[in-house]
C-alpha cells in the first residue's frame, strides 16, 4: 500500500510539473525554423528546381514574416544558406535553444506514374519511436520546468519512478502539441490557399523524434508535379506558404498560452 501511494504521489507532482509547461503564463517566445536537405543533399528533385532550394527560401521568408508580426518571438534557423546540416544537429540547434516549436520544411516528391500526385501534408513524430525523445527531453526539462530545478530538486534520476512518469507525460504532451499544431498548419493551407491537403500523419522523422518540445514537418507540395512545382517555386506561392504557416503560429499560440 506504501509503495502504491508513493507512486500515485509522485504522479501527482510529476502531473502538475507537467502542467507548468503550458499553464500559467507559458509563453511562446523561441522558435526554430529548419530548411530540409541543403548543401550536397538536395532532396528531392522537379524539372528544373531541387528541394533544398524551395525549402530555404520558404523557411526565410516565414522567418522574415515572424519577426515582423511577432517581434517578441526569438527565430532560430538550422541554416540560412546552401549548407548542409546533419539530422541530429538540427534537433540538437532546437534544443539547446530551449525552443518551443520546431517547424521543419520540405517538398513531396513522387516517382514517375504518379507525378500527377498534389497536395501538402504535414507529418509529426510517430507514437511508436516516442523513447527516441527521451533525451532531449532530459536536457531540456529542467530548465523549462523551473531554472532552478536541478539546484532544488537534485536534478533527474533514471532510476526514480517519477522521471520515467515525467518522461512519458513530456512525450504525450509534446506529441498532442504537435498533432494540434500540424492541423492547424493543414486547415490554413485549405482554407486560406485552397490547397489539397493530405492530412496530418505520423512518421518516424528521425529529426522529429530527436526534438524536445512540439515539432513538424511540413511538405508544401509535391515538386514532382509540374503545377505545384511551379507554384512553390514562385514568389506568390512561397509567400502564401508562409502566411499560411504564421497563421497556424499565431492561432497556435492563442490557444495554448494562458494568462
Amino acid at each position: 500500500m506504501k509503495i502504491k501511494l508513493a507512486v500515485i504521489s509522485v504522479f501527482i507532482l510529476t502531473l502538475f510539473s507537467v502542467q507548468i509547461l503550458f499553464a500559467q503564463g507559458y509563453k511562446i517566445k523561441t522558435i526554430v525554423i529548419d530548411p530540409g536537405h541543403g548543401g550536397r543533399k538536395p532532396g528531392a528533385s522537379g524539372s528544373y528546381s531541387k528541394e533544398k532550394d524551395i525549402a530555404l527560401k520558404v523557411a526565410l521568408k516565414l522567418g522574415a514574416k515572424l519577426q515582423e508580426e511577432m517581434p517578441g518571438i526569438k527565430v532560430i534557423y538550422t541554416r540560412t544558406k546552401d549548407i548542409d546540416v546533419d539530422l541530429y544537429r538540427r534537433a540538437e540547434i532546437a534544443n539547446n535553444a530551449n525552443a518551443d516549436l520546431f517547424i521543419s520544411v520540405h517538398c513531396n516528391s513522387m516517382p514517375p506514374g504518379n507525378k500527377h500526385v498534389k497536395g501538402t501534408e504535414t507529418l509529426v513524430a510517430g507514437s511508436h519511436r516516442l523513447k527516441e525523445q527521451d533525451a532531449a527531453i532530459r536536457e531540456n526539462a529542467d530548465i523549462k520546468l523551473e531554472k532552478n530545478y536541478k539546484s532544488k530538486y537534485d536534478g533527474y534520476d533514471p532510476n526514480k519512478p517519477g522521471t520515467f512518469i515525467l518522461m512519458s507525460l513530456l512525450k504525450n504532451t509534446f506529441r498532442d502539441k504537435s498533432i494540434k499544431f500540424a492541423k492547424l498548419i493543414q486547415n490554413s493551407y485549405i482554407n486560406r490557399d485552397n490547397r489539397a491537403s493530405r492530412g496530418v500523419k505520423e512518421q518516424g522523422v528521425l529529426v522529429l523524434q530527436r526534438c524536445g518540445m512540439p515539432a513538424i514537418l511540413t511538405e508544401v507540395g509535391f515538386i514532382s508535379n509540374k503545377e505545384e512545382e511551379k507554384y512553390i517555386n514562385s514568389s506568390s506561392g512561397q509567400n502564401e506558404i508562409a502566411e499560411s504557416i504564421l497563421a497556424a503560429i499565431k492561432k497556435y499560440k492563442k490557444d495554448i498560452e494562458i494568462d
